[in-house]
C-alpha cells in the first residue's frame, strides 16, 4: 500500500465533565404563557369584530358605487 491509500480514522474523544448531561423536558410554562396571550388577544378582538365588519362592508359598497358611476362622466 502507498501512503495515499491509507485511510486515517477520526479520533473520537469523550470530554469528561463533572456536570450531568442535560436531558430536555417539555416547556409547559411557556406554552401556558402563549395560550394566555392568545386568549387575551381574542378577548380584545371579538368586541372590535363588528366594527371591522362594518368598515369592510362600507369600503366594498363605496368601491362598487365608484365603479358604476365614474366621476366626470355625465349621463343624458
Amino acid at each position: 500500500m502507498s501512503q495515499g491509500d491509507s485511510q486515517i480514522e477520526p479520533v473520537k474523544k469523550a470530554f469528561r465533565t463533572v456536570t450531568p448531561p442535560y436531558h430536555g423536558r417539555p416547556d409547559s410554562e411557556m406554552n401556558a404563557i402563549g395560550i394566555a396571550l392568545f386568549l387575551g388577544l381574542v378577548v380584545l378582538i371579538i368586541p372590535l369584530l363588528p366594527f371591522l365588519v362594518i368598515v369592510w362592508l362600507i369600503s366594498k359598497l363605496t368601491e362598487q358605487l365608484a365603479q358604476k358611476a365614474p366621476i366626470g362622466e355625465e349621463s343624458n
